[in-house]
């Protein structure tokens, strides 16, 4: 059962719409789908939403984006986690993923950080790497000496709407989350959209009989 969801990316308009905060995007609009208001929490270094009727939830849910900078998201979410008595496996990170194409997603619990620099503060500050992650797809410079500034850059506005279209389809797994069946999230986080249907072959012409 998820009860913090993490936004990873930094704080500031010059970073606003870079391809490193795909993750505020993320809590963005969950927080508007559930009427949700993020605000300043000093104590926890960050912009807090409390969600006390979300749908599926048994109790209330936290939103966070960590005002932190990437590098010190873990200083955030240790703080909020341990006052609430939030465990590792109860969070989930949505962070962006440079080895996944724009438009595609992926999830899991735990594993390493991948050189994600948020990811690997989190690991620190938490004590422990059994978080769920969901990874948004960023694609990769193709060149690992660009990828400081590719991440730092926006993306062309094809790539935002396809990271966009993933983040609308991932909002279909939440309730799921909240309810603690993971497995059915999976599943649906990565279902792949239905196959087109092969057109139907043309009729056969019958043949005419004289009268």
């Amino acid at each position: 059962m998820i009860r913090l969801f993490v936004g990873l990316g930094n704080p500031g308009p010059e970073y606003e719409d870079t391809r490193h905060n795909a993750g505020f995007w993320w809590i963005d609009g969950l927080a508007r789908g559930l009427g949700a208001h993020l605000q300043v929490e000093r104590s926890y270094y960050g912009l807090v939403a409390r969600v006390n009727n979300a749908p599926g939830a048994p109790g209330p849910i936290w939103l966070l984006q960590p005002m932190t900078f990437m590098n010190l998201s873990g200083k955030s979410v240790a703080a909020l986690a341990r006052f609430f008595k939030i465990a590792p496996e109860e969070i989930l990170a949505i962070h962006d993923e440079l080895d996944i194409a724009p438009g595609e997603m992926k999830m899991k619990l735990g594993g390493g950080n991948g050189g994600h620099n948020g990811l690997k503060d989190m690991q620190a500050q938490l004590g422990s790497a059994n978080f769920w992650r969901l990874r948004l797809g960023i694609g990769h410079p193709g060149i690992k000496a660009e990828v400081a500034n590719y991440v730092l850059r926006k993306p062309p506005l094809a790539e935002r709407q396809a990271v966009e279209d993933c983040i609308g389809k991932s909002y279909q797994a939440v309730e799921l989350m909240l309810k603690g069946e993971m497995d059915k999230a999976l599943a649906k986080i990565h279902a792949k959209p239905p196959r087109p249907k092969p057109p139907k072959p043309p009729a056969p012409v019958g043949t005419e009989v004289a009268s």
